[in-house]
C-alpha cells in the first residue's frame, strides 16, 4: 500500500523561522512516517524575502522516507487540499495523511475529502492538540462560511 503523509504549514507571519505550531505537525508527522511513505510539505512564505513554511519543515525533516515534496504556492487551506489532491493521483497513492492542528482538522479534512473524490486514496487526518488564541479561533470561525464553496472549487480542480 502506497501512503503520501501530507504536513500542512503555518505561520502568523510575525517570524522567518519555523512557527512552533508547525514545528509541532512536523514532529507528529515524523512520528508516524514510515520508510516508504512519501511526504509532501505544504505551505507558502508569508513574507516575500523569507523561505516558504514548507522548505522550512523540508529543512527540519530528519526522518527517513521514500520521496519528499516540497509544495511552497499552497497560501491558503484550499491551495494545501489541491496540492495534496494532484500528488495523491500523480502518485496514485492508495491513502493520504493529513497532518494539522486539531482545531484546523475538520475543514483541511472536508476540503482535502472534497480535493480527492476522484481518486482512489483513503484519507486520514492526523492533528496535533495545541491550544489557538483568539485570533486563531475567531479565523478559523470565518473560515467555514466559505468552506462549501472551496470544497466545490477543490472537488473540481486537476
Amino acid at each position: 500500500m502506497s501512503r503520501l503523509v501530507a504536513i500542512l504549514g503555518y505561520s502568523d507571519g510575525s517570524g522567518t523561522g519555523l512557527h512552533a505550531v508547525c514545528s509541532a505537525r512536523l514532529e507528529r508527522a515524523a512520528a508516524i512516517a514510515r520508510p516508504d511513505d512519501v511526504v509532501l510539505f505544504s505551505g507558502w512564505a508569508r513574507r516575500g524575502s523569507s523561505r516558504s513554511e514548507a522548505e522550512l519543515m523540508a529543512r527540519a525533516w530528519t526522518t527517513p522516507v521514500r520521496q519528499a515534496f516540497v509544495d511552497r504556492g499552497a497560501g491558503s487551506t484550499a491551495g494545501n487540499a489541491v496540492g495534496i489532491a494532484r500528488l495523491a493521483r500523480y502518485l496514485r497513492v492508495d491513502e493520504v495523511v493529513l497532518v494539522t492542528s486539531r482545531w484546523h482538522g475538520r475543514r483541511a479534512g472536508v476540503l482535502a475529502s472534497a480535493a480527492l473524490a476522484r481518486s482512489r486514496a483513503r484519507l486520514e487526518v492526523i492533528t496535533v492538540d495545541e491550544r489557538p488564541g483568539a485570533s486563531t479561533r475567531a479565523r478559523e470561525l470565518a473560515c467555514w462560511s466559505i468552506v462549501p464553496v472551496l470544497a466545490l472549487v477543490a472537488a473540481r480542480a486537476r
